[in-house]
């Protein structure tokens, strides 16, 4: 019998940043340990801002023990405001997980939704609703933010072929999983 994998999915937010861990089986079965939202206040300062999502973030890891932390990859934005703030939080979970000792994997918004949807383009309704099949929820992961999470957490273990590093003993990707990890490790040269 083999460990799930435990994944820490964040959406990174300024205001709300998603969380979502969800344990995921070789099978791809997944299962919901824990989902919520770290809250910061828009009337801080920004360092006070970024410390209560630190704080947040280390709660949550400190709670449920994840194996890997997965972050959505900030992506170009009209608003510069909106991916500042997303690209700051980002990097707050980055170095949150390297704090803890967790390999951190960034994904794109259009990777997780064709990994949960089988769709890119997917709406935010038909990715809550992939997550909540998923999970076998019986209501759709509240708010956006939260569900986003999870389904960052879900994308990575499916990705990594959900076994925990400890169980793995090195055989944990299919070949046409390592084939695809190593095709993304020489694009990022």
């Amino acid at each position: 019998m083999t460990t799930p994998l435990r994944v820490l999915g964040v959406d990174p937010g300024l205001t709300r940043c998603g969380v979502g861990v969800v344990d995921v089986s070789r099978d791809r079965s997944a299962r919901l340990v824990h989902v919520g939202v770290v809250r910061s206040a828009t009337d801080l300062p920004i360092e006070r801002r970024l410390a209560t999502i630190a704080a947040g973030l280390r709660s949550v890891i400190a709670e449920h023990r994840p194996h890997v932390v997965a972050v959505e990859r900030v992506f170009a934005q009209h608003n510069r405001s909106t991916v500042m703030g997303t690209a700051q939080a980002s990097g707050i979970a980055l170095l949150v997980a390297a704090e803890n000792g967790l390999d951190a994997a960034t994904h794109t918004p259009s990777e997780v939704k064709a990994a949960i949807t089988g769709y890119g383009s997917a709406e935010k309704l038909q990715v809550q609703t992939m997550v909540a099949r998923v999970l076998r929820l019986d209501a759709l992961p509240q708010p956006a933010d939260a569900a986003d999470a999870l389904a960052l957490a879900i994308c990575h273990a499916w990705r990594r072929g959900g076994t925990s590093p400890a169980a793995a003993g090195g055989t944990a990707l299919t070949p046409a999983q390592r084939a695809w990890a190593d095709a993304e490790r020489v694009s990022r040269r």
